[in-house]
C-alpha cells in the first residue's frame, strides 16, 4: 500500500474514533464502538480494553470484541504474567507476530482454542495516565506477512492515548464502587455486629465487675487495655466500648497484629507512600488513618515487634505518624483499645515489650475472668448457643440433659468461651432429637467419672511407689553402694536406709 494511501486511512480511523468517543455519555458504549471501528478497519478479530486494579494488583478485561462473556471473566492476569501482565508491568508495547511461537502468550480467556485463523499476530499497548499506566488496549489480528507491525503498533499507541481519559473515569467509577459496596459492607457488619454491654452474656460476680468498668469507661476517651485468656470474650469488650461510646457513629477499625507478618504491620498501621517498596505500587492509607475520629482495636497487642511499638508510642502521646516511605505528618485522632493474652509484665522485664508503651496503653485495665472462674455463667452461655445454631441449623432442640449440664460444669474449659461456643455447635449438629445428651458432647469433656478412669490406687500409695521404684535403680546404678545411690538422690544415708528398710530392699541383691 502506498504511504500517503495508508497515511489518509490512518488519519480516517483517528477521527472515526475521536467521534465516537464524543458521541455518548455511556463511557463503556463509546470503548465497545472503538473496538468495531478497529475490527472494521484494521482488520481486528478479537479486541480488549483491560483495567488495572491497584488494590488488588490484578488485570481485568472491561470492554471486549469477539469474546463472550464467560471469556472475558476468565481473562484475568496479575501484574507481570503473560504479555498483558509484563505491558502493564513494564509500561512498553509489545507486539507478537505469531502467538503459536510465543511462549509467554497465556491464552487466559481460551478464546483462541478452537478458532478458524491458523496463525494470529497479537499487538499489546500500554494505557497511561500521565507516567502510571491504567491499563492495556490489545488486538488480535490474521497473520499477513506484508502487514507492518511496528506501524500498528504506533497507530495502537496513538489510539491508546485517545481512550485514557475514558478508561480512566471508568477505573475512577469502578474504584468508587467498590469502596462503596466495601463502605455498605461494613456498614451492615457494624449494624449486625452492634454491641451494647447488655448483649454480653454473664451474670457472675466478676462479669458484673467487668460490666461496670465498660460502663465507666466508655464515654471517656481513655485509652484501654483488654486482658485475659484466648477465647474469653475480649473482642466483645472492645465493641462495646466503642458503640456505647461519644464516637459510635465514627468508624470502628478492627486490627489482628498476630495475623500480620512483621514486614507489614506497619505499613498496615500507618499506611505507605507509591513506591516505598517492593509491590507499593499506590498510595495506601493505614488503619490509624481510616479510624480518624473513631476507634482502633488492636487484637494481640504483646506480638508486635519493638520498631513497630516506638511508632505506636508516638501515635499514642502526639497523635501523629508518617506512613512508611513518606516525610509529611499526619495527625489521626483515634481511640485505642488493645488486648493481649501475654503477660505483658513479664514481656517488659525480658525487654520483648517496651516499658513506656506498656504504662501508656495499661491506663484503664479491664480483666476478661476466664470460664472456670465463672461457672455460674456457663448454662446462659450454653443455652445461648444452643438457640443461635439450633436456629440456624432449623433443628428443635430445647434443651441439655441432666448428665450433659453436669459434664458441662464438671470441665475446665481451657478455650474458654470460644471453645464452649464450638462444643454446643458440634452437638447441635450431632443432635437428631429435641434434647442435647451428654453423648453428643465432645469425648474431651469426659471426667474419669463418666470414662471410668479415676486413680484405682491412692495417693499415698502411688508416692510409695514411686519412691521404691527410685531407690531401686539408684542402687543398679551404682552397684549396691548405699552411699552413693543416697548422694545420687540428693538424700543422706540414714534416710536411705530408713527408706529402703521400709520398702524391704536389700542393697546386698544389686551387688
Amino acid at each position: 500500500m502506498q504511504p500517503e494511501i495508508k497515511k489518509i486511512e490512518d488519519i480516517s480511523l483517528l477521527y472515526e474514533i475521536s467521534k465516537a468517543l464524543n458521541e455518548h455519555f455511556d463511557l463503556k458504549k463509546s470503548l465497545y464502538q472503538v473496538l468495531d471501528i478497529l475490527s472494521n478497519t484494521m482488520g481486528m478479530v478479537r479486541g480488549t480494553i483491560t483495567i488495572l486494579n491497584p488494590f488488588r494488583d490484578e488485570i481485568t478485561i472491561e470492554v471486549a470484541h469477539g469474546l463472550t462473556r464467560s471469556a472475558m471473566e476468565r481473562g484475568k492476569y496479575r501484574v507481570g504474567e503473560g504479555i498483558t501482565g509484563r505491558v502493564i508491568q513494564s509500561g512498553k508495547a509489545v507486539a507478537v507476530p505469531k502467538i503459536s511461537e510465543e511462549p509467554l502468550f497465556l491464552d487466559r480467556t481460551a478464546s483462541r482454542r478452537n478458532s478458524i485463523e491458523k496463525e494470529v499476530s497479537f499487538i499489546c499497548v500500554p494505557i497511561k495516565k500521565s507516567s502510571q499506566v491504567v491499563g492495556a488496549l490489545c488486538i488480535d489480528k490474521a497473520f499477513d506477512e506484508t502487514y507492518s507491525l511496528e506501524e500498528g503498533k504506533k497507530l495502537l499507541m496513538v489510539v491508546a492515548a485517545m481512550v485514557a481519559s475514558h478508561v480512566i473515569n471508568l477505573e475512577t467509577i469502578r474504584m468508587e464502587k467498590e469502596h462503596l459496596r466495601e463502605e455498605n459492607r461494613r456498614l451492615r457488619e457494624e449494624i449486625k455486629n452492634k454491641y451494647r454491654v447488655t448483649n454480653i452474656i454473664g451474670n457472675s460476680n466478676k462479669m458484673r465487675e467487668v460490666f461496670q468498668m465498660i460502663s465507666q469507661v466508655s464515654k471517656s476517651n481513655a485509652t484501654v487495655l483488654v486482658r485475659g485468656e484466648s477465647g474469653t470474650g475480649k473482642e466483645l469488650v472492645a465493641n462495646s466500648i466503642h458503640y456505647n461510646s461519644l464516637r459510635s457513629k465514627r468508624p470502628f477499625v478492627k486490627v489482628n497484629c498476630a495475623a500480620l507478618p512483621a514486614n507489614l504491620i506497619e505499613s498496615e498501621l500507618f499506611g505507605h507512600e507509591q513506591g516505598a517498596f517492593t509491590g507499593a505500587i499506590k498510595q495506601k492509607l493505614g488503619k490509624f488513618e481510616m479510624a480518624n475520629k473513631g476507634t482502633i482495636f488492636l487484637d494481640e497487642i504483646g506480638s508486635i515487634d519493638l520498631d513497630v511499638q516506638a511508632k505506636l508510642l508516638r501515635v499514642l502521646q502526639e497523635k501523629e505518624f508518617e506512613r512508611v516511605g513518606g516525610h509529611k505528618t499526619i495527625t489521626a485522632d483515634v481511640r485505642i483499645v488493645a488486648a493481649t493474652n501475654k503477660n505483658l509484665e513479664q514481656a517488659v522485664e525480658h525487654e520483648t515489650f517496651r516499658g513506656d508503651l506498656y504504662y501508656r496503653l495499661n491506663v484503664f485495665p479491664i480483666y476478661m475472668p476466664p470460664l472456670r472462674e465463672r461457672k455460674t455463667d456457663i448454662l446462659l452461655l450454653a443455652d445461648f448457643f444452643l438457640e443461635k445454631y439450633a436456629r440456624e441449623n432449623a433443628k428443635e432442640i430445647m434443651r441439655f440433659s441432666t448428665p450433659a449440664i453436669d459434664m458441662m460444669m464438671a470441665y475446665h474449659w481451657p478455650g474458654n468461651v470460644r471453645e464452649l461456643e464450638n462444643c454446643i455447635e458440634r452437638a447441635v449438629l450431632l443432635c437428631e432429637e429435641g434434647v442435647i445428651h451428654s453423648y453428643h458432647l465432645p469425648p474431651t469433656l469426659q471426667t474419669g467419672k463418666e470414662s471410668d478412669t479415676l486413680p484405682k490406687r491412692s495417693l499415698e500409695e502411688a508416692v510409695d511407689n514411686l519412691e521404691r521404684e527410685m531407690l531401686i535403680d539408684a542402687l543398679k546404678n551404682t552397684r549396691g553402694n548405699t552411699t552413693q545411690a543416697a548422694e545420687l538422690l540428693k538424700t543422706t544415708t540414714r534416710k536411705f536406709g530408713y527408706k529402703a528398710k521400709k520398702f524391704s530392699i536389700d542393697y546386698k541383691l544389686y551387688r
